[in-house]
């Protein structure tokens, strides 16, 4: 007895489906950065992540205070 696929037409279509846009997304990149630049060129980020980044960008550009050694901190 063959085992045969019970997949409707349309199961069977959105498989098709599938293959195909996996295939057509099937792009090369030479280097991490053009696959980033690419990535974020489709991707659109949500306001409130964005003021968050914007905020976050802000703050690191006030210096940090100088580090204190570790025998001060223990003699402290």
């Amino acid at each position: 007895m063959k085992h045969q696929s019970k997949l409707s037409t349309n199961q069977q279509s959105e498989q098709a489906a599938e293959l195909h846009a996996a295939q057509k997304a099937g792009q090369e990149f030479e280097s991490v950065e053009q696959l980033l630049r690419h990535d974020a060129g489709q991707v659109t980020v949500p306001p409130a992540i964005a003021q968050r980044l914007r905020q976050s960008i802000d703050n690191s550009n006030t210096p940090l205070p100088p580090r204190r050694g570790w025998w001060r901190r223990l003699l402290d």
